[in-house]
């Protein structure tokens, strides 16, 4: 690699792998060490073509969630199966992952404007400004669609598409279009306890001991000439687990069966580090 080669975006890489290198052992021991990430399915990963996938995935946290990504899509690369040991795996990254943001979100601070150096695609949201929703909506700014293009065709792109934090909100329709659009292979992702260990920015670490899950699943079947924009939609919604059906009212006993069982797992992650300082 050229030292001042550059991506289609013009940032270095070596200085964007040199960041993925020292952000990456900052954070390892945040998915293995204070909490522990679960993973199932990092075989699709290696399976992958280098470029033109689409990943989807519901949404816990701005930062932890793509962070996690990023661990698990080079942990898989280099051959771990569904972990992330030994952080080594670091050390050759992916160079073309990347990942769309909110502009406002890269925007808001140092930290963040480094983070959006190792890959972020900053897209205006047309439903959201300063923090809150907007009754009139904005245009689509052409740029932000060619960007998602001209990341797809460089290698992998992470999107969120229901745009915010909070659960069972809607899928919004423009990763449909995208898909459509650009006919990716769409991946699945879905992920789970990043809200519980982390703050809603994914930078501070909440509570220790909280089992992470990380499941990867098979690519989507998508038929981009004759489905609609709502059946795609539809589609995502069940794939990444965030269709309103799967909303429903849990019995008491059950929350309270969930909640013992969230504890025996938190104990379990406790006992495991316990017995490797005893090691």
């Amino acid at each position: 690699m050229g030292l001042f080669k550059r991506n289609p975006f013009g940032h270095i890489l070596f200085i964007k792998k040199w960041l993925i290198r020292i952000f990456g052992l900052i954070t390892h021991r945040r998915y293995r060490g204070f909490n522990e990430l679960q993973i199932d399915g990092s075989e699709i990963i290696a399976s992958l073509p280098d470029k033109n996938v689409l990943f989807i995935s519901n949404h816990q946290t701005y930062f932890a969630d793509v962070v996690a990504m990023f661990h698990v899509f080079n942990a898989s690369l280099s051959g771990r199966q569904d972990s992330i040991k030994n952080v080594g795996y670091l050390w050759q990254p992916k160079m073309n992952i990347y990942y769309v943001a909110a502009s406002e979100t890269m925007k808001s601070g140092l930290l963040p404007r480094i983070l959006s150096y190792v890959g972020s695609i900053s897209v205006e949201r047309t439903w959201r400004a300063g923090g809150k929703d907007v009754t009139e909506k904005r245009e689509v700014n052409p740029n932000d669609t060619e960007n998602i293009r001209i990341a797809l065709e460089d290698g992998w792109v992470i999107t969120f598409p229901q745009g915010t934090t909070k659960s069972f909100k809607p899928v919004r329709k423009g990763t449909a279009h995208i898909i459509k659009q650009y006919k990716p292979i769409v991946v699945p992702i879905v992920i789970d306890g990043f809200r519980r260990s982390f703050d809603k920015k994914g930078l501070r670490m909440k509570k220790k001991n909280i089992l992470q899950s990380f499941i990867i699943k098979e690519p989507l079947v998508i038929d981009y000439e004759n489905e609609t924009i709502e059946q795609i939609v539809e589609k995502i919604e069940y794939a990444i687990e965030q269709h309103p059906s799967f909303l429903k009212v849990i019995p008491a006993e059950e929350i309270e069966e969930q909640e013992r069982l969230n504890k025996l797992r938190e104990w379990n992650v406790e006992k495991k580090d316990t017995s490797k300082a005893t090691r």
